[in-house]
């Protein structure tokens, strides 16, 4: 395999960070976060260039993605200074025992080893998901989509600088540029040098890793969120809350997709809505009671059964009116992605009839989907949200990226 020397470089590499100290991996971030302001004019000129390679008809939600800018970078400096002040998962002890025989066991967080991760246009998320790897004492391999390729070049760069300027294995970490998709199958099936890969974008990259890897996946599933809005609700509440969840970052995973709003607000609530999202140019598909109240406005069509199960990632809704939390929440079993899912209601019974109900990641009562992030949680950034259950579920932070292990100290017991 091509590269196959290079993996065992950085398998035997994660072995050196797993024994580095906390203030060593901190030192890291807190170099990157400056050489990320101190170089802002390359980046941002890379930047450029990969916006201007991207097609005429590319949606606005997808160029946003794309795009950094000195505020970006701002917060990208940040995010790597505030992983660098969370307590460090590593060693970490949990469960102690002492057997009858006098065997003394305890449980430590251990690094997951390698994790390679690849995802699509979000130039952000390199900076992310090294911090969050790194910190937690993880070999980092990075392979950004070919939208990004001259964003991330420059950003890889300047992780490499920093791990040089600290003392640290280059070999630590590796960002690959080449955007020949030949590497990610190659990498798929080496299991014996990656311990985790971890797709994060678009739902034909998830299945695509799903259907070839042969190493375990930490699944960042797509984002299909629901807002319900139940009987009796406050409506200004369900207003904010909605036109949030929709139109203030559209282009993330955590963003709301559908709206199912109960019948007994339906005539009420949809044009508020409909008039609050005008100003976004939102356009809508509705089921045949919502086209009904809205007759007559622009930008509203009858949805399909497509059009419910679409994740789309832009300034487009679905709206359904429903006749109980029973049905909201079959029509959220049914269409749902497990990621994040909000019910707005002043019934403490039926909130949590709901959240105990939904089976997703993270289930919101009262407030926008768009909470559902490492940095909100105060996780310090993440390294995906995670939609499958086994080991982590939810915005994959620094605990997530350990596992726990025993540590057995005897006298000499034999069984």
């Amino acid at each position: 395999m091509a590269h196959e020397s290079k993996l065992k470089k950085i398998h035997l590499a994660a072995r050196a960070l797993r024994l580095s100290t906390t203030e060593t991996r901190n030192r890291v971030l807190l170099k990157a976060a400056e050489f990320l302001l101190e170089e802002e004019e390359t980046i941002l000129k890379a930047n450029i260039k990969d916006l201007k390679k991207l097609p005429s008809d590319v949606s606005p939600a997808f160029k946003d993605r794309l795009t950094l800018n000195t505020q970006r970078l701002s917060a990208m400096a940040e995010s790597l200074r505030q992983v660098a002040d969370l307590p460090d998962p590593l060693d970490e002890e949990g469960e102690k025992r002492v057997l009858r025989n006098g065997l003394q066991l305890k449980k430590v967080r251990a690094p997951l080893g390698v994790i390679f991760m690849i995802f699509e246009s979000r130039p952000n998320v390199a900076i992310e998901a090294f911090s969050m790897g790194f910190k937690s004492g993880n070999a980092m391999i990075l392979r950004g989509g070919k939208e990004s390729q001259h964003t991330v070049a420059v950003l890889y760069k300047i992780l490499q600088t920093a791990l040089k300027q600290v003392g640290l294995p280059a070999d630590t970490f590796w960002g690959i540029t080449d955007p020949d998709r030949k590497i990610v199958n190659q990498l798929l099936q080496q299991k014996e040098f990656i311990d985790v890969v971890v797709p994060r974008g678009g739902e034909g990259l998830i299945n695509f890793v799903v259907n070839n890897s042969l190493i375990p996946i930490i699944k960042n599933d797509r984002g299909l969120c629901h807002v319900y809005v139940h009987d009796g609700a406050d409506l200004a509440m369900a207003v904010n809350i909605i036109v949030n969840a929709k139109t203030q970052r559209p282009a993330v995973c955590n963003s709301m997709e559908t709206m199912l709003i109960h019948s007994s607000v339906a005539e009420q609530l949809i044009p508020m809505l409909y008039q609050q999202m005008q100003s976004f140019n939102v356009k809508w598909f509705g089921d045949a009671k919502t086209v009904k109240i809205l007759k007559g406005s622009k930008n509203v069509k009858k949805a399909s059964e497509k059009n419910w199960n679409t994740e789309y990632l832009d300034q487009i809704v679905n709206c359904k009116v429903v006749n109980s939390v029973e049905e909201a929440i079959a029509h959220i079993d049914k269409y749902g992605s497990k990621h994040s899912e909000s019910i707005v209601t002043a019934d403490a019974s039926i909130a949590q009839k709901f959240q105990r109900e939904i089976d997703a990641a993270v289930v919101y009562w009262n407030a926008s989907t768009r909470f559902t992030d490492g940095f909100e949680f105060g996780l310090g950034g993440e390294l995906g949200i995670s939609t499958q259950k086994l080991h982590v579920r939810g915005p994959v932070g620094l605990q997530a990226l350990t596992n726990e292990r025993w540590i057995a100290t005897g006298t000499g017991q034999v069984r």
